[in-house]
This record gives structure tokens, C-alpha cells and sequence, in this order.
């Protein structure tokens, strides 16, 4: 049997590693396709480890900092880190933008990265970026940087946020948000001012407005208009607290009298990691598992139609077979055989295609031996199953076609 079935194959060996071929970039797209929701999770897994925070404290009634918008005034680490069980309580702010080289061969050149506003001078702090592979950690409390590699942006060079332009002190590798953007450490300082204050014109429009109103510009009252503008130019909010319990205590431990007493959210790691995968990812989890499917049944479909037109196209020789005595169990496991040569051929061609393009995705695509094995034993199920057609369709030949009968 196997020899019929190999002497078949190099017969029409051409059609047949073509046909592999084509069924493995379509199964090589299919694992892409697994890995790129294996990166995602990987990536918001990766954004949580990073932060080195037990607890995330955010506004109440919101599931921020990365899920909705987040705000508090970042006088509330204070009362934080006089909760008894916090370690180190840090303010964070998180804004995704569009980063701008300002020189170099690649000025002008736009990043879309997510900026990170930390307390600098504090390597081990919540927040902070956890390790450099070039450069040095931020020590100024204005205009210096910390960028992850995949930014593109080299040691020393300056770089465009908002209205100033920041000079790049260190390198880092795989800080990313839990969209894959690669991460851009600043002041906290600056970040609040590159995410809250308003432009210059709002501002003077903003002045002038409070000017026109007699309630706030009484003459009686010298300084209080100064002071309300000097308010509104001022900004003291930030997204969350990450917060850093003490060895031995439970994280809930904590977090229940901040939800009870300071009217905030604070969630657990277990709880981010759910609101980050459960919730912001299931979407497109489930636009990736439709889209598997459909792979699959339109793999099914080619081997189904190759085998199948193989088949056709070798009707007088399997009448032969039956004219000379061969059992329909023999021929069936000849066309069997030949449909799993071609998903296992299929297979090795999209994996190996699947490893070789994956580095060059604009996103992190995890590429699991588990979710490999999974592929083979379905690529071999899918050919077993498309396998079918064609069999019936031998088994059903009158060994008298091989007399012209």
C-alpha cells in the first residue's frame, strides 16, 4: 500500500509539492495568525510584569489605567503609602501618541509609543523602566528619556513630545503597551504636562474668560484672579498609583481599605491581567478564531478538490487495481495516505514560512510549540477528513473501465 501510494506521488510529484506548497503558506498564515493572539496576551502579560506594581490604584468606577480613562491627583500616594503593607507607592501617567525624531538621519520620522510619566531617580520604583540594555536610567526632572529599542530612536538622540523635545539616555527591550506600542519613559513632571495642560492659546483664552467674569475678577479681592489662573495653568492630576506590598502581604489585603476608605479602584494583578485579556482582547480573540476557522475549512476545501481531481485523473488505473484482485481497503489507504503526505508537507513548508516572517510583523507574534503541535494534528485530521470525496469516488469505479467497459 505504501508503495502505491509513494509510486502515485512521484508520478505527479510536481502537482503534488506544489500543491504542499500552496497549502503550507495558507497553514504558515494560519499560525501567524494563532501567534499573533499568543503575542497580544504575551504583550499584556509583559506590559503588567513591567510595571512592577502589585496593586493599581485608579479612579473610582473605571477599570484604568489601560482599559478606560483614569484620573487622580497625585497628592493621594501620600495617604497610599501610609497604608499599612505598602512598599513603595509610585504616581503613573500613560499617553499614547505619536513620537517625533527631531534629528538624525530619520528626522522627522513618527513612532506611535505609548508614554510613560514616572518619578525618575528611583530605578527599583513602580513604573520605572526595569532594566537598560544601552545608555542610562532618567536622573533629570526635565527633557530626558528612557525608549524601548523597537522605537527605532538611538542613544543621544532628541526626540519630539508635544511642545519640548527630549534627549534619549537609555534603551530598553520589550516595554510595550498591551497594543504592542513600544513604551517612551519621561519625567512625570513632563508627562503631565504633555497629557493634561492645554496649548498656549487655550490657555489664553482660558485667562481671558476668567478676566471677563466679574464673580472672579472682583477689584475688593486683590490676588484672587491670579490665583484662579494660576490654578487653571497648574496640573496635578495623574492616571493611577502602582503600588508595591510588602513581602509575605496578600495584595487584597491592601486593596481593601483603599476601595473602602479612599473611595477609589484597586485592582490586583490577577484582576488587571483579566480586564487586559478577558475584556480588551476578546474581541479581537474572537475575530482571530473566525478567521482560523475559515482557514480551515478552506484548507479543507484544496486538499478535498487535489486529492479528489488526483483521483479522477487515475480512474482506469485504480480499476486496474480492482480488475487484478486489490482489496478496497488497499486503495482507500492509498488515497488516505497520499492526502496526510500532503498536509504533512503543508505543514513543514507554513511552519517554516511562519518562523521566517514572524520577526518582520509590526507586532509581537509568539509562535508556541503546544499551538504547533495542535496544527499538525488538525492539518492531518482536516486531510484525513477531505480525504473522503476522493475515496468514495474510487471505491465507486467498475473494474470493467479498465477494459474500456
Amino acid at each position: 500500500m505504501i508503495s502505491l501510494a509513494g509510486r502515485d506521488i512521484l508520478h505527479s510529484w510536481g502537482k503534488f509539492v506544489l500543491t504542499g506548497i500552496g497549502l503550507g503558506l495558507l497553514i504558515g498564515v494560519t499560525l501567524t495568525m494563532a501567534g499573533v493572539y499568543r503575542g497580544m496576551v504575551d504583550d499584556a502579560r509583559a506590559l503588567l510584569d513591567n510595571s512592577g506594581a502589585d496593586l493599581w490604584v485608579v479612579q473610582q468606577d473605571t477599570q484604568g489605567p489601560y482599559a478606560e480613562s483614569s484620573s487622580l491627583r497625585d497628592d493621594v500616594v501620600r495617604s497610599v503609602r501610609g497604608l499599612q503593607g505598602v512598599g513603595r507607592a509610585a504616581n503613573v501617567t500613560y499617553l499614547t501618541m505619536q513620537v517625533r525624531a527631531s534629528e538624525g538621519l530619520d528626522a522627522g520620522r513618527e513612532v506611535r509609543a505609548m508614554i510613560v510619566g514616572f518619578e525618575p531617580g528611583q530605578p527599583a520604583q513602580p513604573g520605572s523602566p526595569g532594566y537598560l540594555v544601552a545608555g542610562r536610567h532618567v536622573t533629570r526632572s526635565h527633557y530626558e528619556a528612557v525608549v524601548d529599542v523597537r522605537t527605532g530612536f538611538t542613544l543621544g538622540q532628541r526626540i519630539r513630545i508635544r511642545r519640548h523635545d527630549y534627549t534619549v539616555v537609555g534603551l530598553t527591550q520589550r516595554m510595550v503597551s498591551s497594543g504592542g506600542d513600544p513604551m517612551v519613559f519621561i519625567p512625570l513632571k513632563d508627562a503631565q504636562e504633555a497629557q493634561f495642560l492645554k496649548d498656549n492659546d487655550a490657555i489664553l483664552n482660558d485667562r481671558a474668560r476668567t478676566a471677563a467674569n466679574p464673580a472672579l475678577n472682583r477689584p475688593g479681592v486683590p490676588g484672587l484672579l491670579e490665583a484662579i489662573q494660576a490654578s487653571q495653568a497648574a496640573n496635578h492630576n495623574v492616571n493611577t498609583v502602582l503600588v508595591q506590598v510588602q513581602p509575605g502581604v496578600p495584595a487584597e489585603t491592601v486593596a481593601e481599605p483603599i476601595r473602602r476608605w479612599k473611595h477609589l479602584e484597586a485592582y490586583t494583578r490577577a484582576q488587571m491581567e483579566e480586564i487586559l485579556v478577558a475584556k480588551l482582547i476578546a474581541t479581537s480573540a474572537k475575530q482571530i478564531g473566525m478567521f482560523l476557522v475559515i482557514l480551515a475549512i478552506v484548507s479543507a476545501a484544496i486538499v478535498a478538490f487535489i486529492i479528489y481531481t488526483m483521483t479522477l485523473g487515475k480512474i482506469r488505473e485504480i480499476a486496474v487495481l480492482k480488475l487484478i484482485g486489490t482489496r478496497n481497503r488497499t486503495i482507500a489507504g492509498m488515497i488516505l495516505q497520499q492526502a496526510l503526505g500532503l498536509g504533512l508537507i503543508g505543514f513543514i513548508v507554513g511552519k517554516v514560512a511562519a518562523t521566517f516572517w514572524a520577526p518582520i510583523f509590526p507586532k509581537y507574534v509568539l509562535l508556541e510549540v503546544n499551538d504547533a503541535l495542535l496544527g499538525l494534528v488538525a492539518v492531518m485530521v482536516i486531510c484525513a477528513l477531505a480525504s473522503t470525496l476522493a475515496i468514495r469516488a474510487a471505491l465507486a469505479v467498475d473494474p470493467a473501465a479498465a477494459i474500456g467497459g
